[in-house]
């Protein structure tokens, strides 16, 4: 990938293989690899595996999907979600602090955390800005999310069955705007109408939109 021109190397959902993923990153440094490494997860991530990334990882790119410990639990089966990924915040910011650092255009360094908005309030996005803020930093970027889109069991789920409304979008920028939040990036409200895989076109490529 590195002889190939690639910018850096994204490690998703990596928790439960980092003993093999950081025995191949000392193989591959002893090689010659100096890419920026990519941590990108769902943040409900334990303290002490991140520790064992300290110093590996460049860029910490973990979600943080609610900000209610019942929620994760009611419609992720994530028990404590809140309060681990809390801790896991905390861990990764320690060890790459909060200014996103780039290099000639490309981000080499730093934490950017994603927040899906979903319908009606589910993701507590209040409590979730505010420990940003307060409890890490406010320089850190955040990706603010709109492309929640009903899909499975949510016609199950009367509180998720739809997408989120313009007041919601609305709602979620301010309080960004509220905690101070004002780096990074916001999708479109449409974005849920473009960020959906065309599973059922026999396509070749279904992520591509159309």
């Amino acid at each position: 990938l590195q002889n190939r021109g690639c910018h850096n190397i994204g490690l998703v959902s990596p928790t439960h293989f980092s003993p093999q993923i950081i025995k191949a990153i000392y193989i591959a440094a002893g090689m010659g690899l100096q890419l920026p490494l990519i941590y990108n997860s769902n943040g409900y991530d334990s303290v002490n595996t991140l520790k064992l990334f300290d110093g590996i990882i460049d860029i910490y790119l973990p979600d943080f999907k609610y900000g209610n410990d019942n929620y994760g639990l009611s419609y992720s089966r994530a028990p404590g979600y809140t309060s681990a990924a809390k801790a896991a915040l905390k861990e990764m910011h320690r060890q790459v602090g909060s200014k996103l650092i780039y290099e000639d255009e490309v981000a080499v360094r730093g934490m950017i955390i994603r927040h899906l908005i979903l319908p009606n309030g589910l993701a507590e996005s209040e409590e979730v800005f505010r420990f940003i803020s307060e409890e890490l930093s406010s320089e850190i970027h955040v990706s603010l999310m709109s492309q929640y889109f009903p899909a499975n069991k949510t016609d199950k789920e009367i509180l998720l069955s739809r997408k989120i409304s313009y007041t919601e979008y609305l709602k979620a920028a301010g309080l960004m705007e509220k905690y101070g939040l004002y780096n990074g990036w916001q999708q479109e409200l449409e974005s849920s109408d473009h960020y959906r895989p065309y599973f059922n076109e026999n396509r070749e490529e279904p992520f591509i939109n159309r």
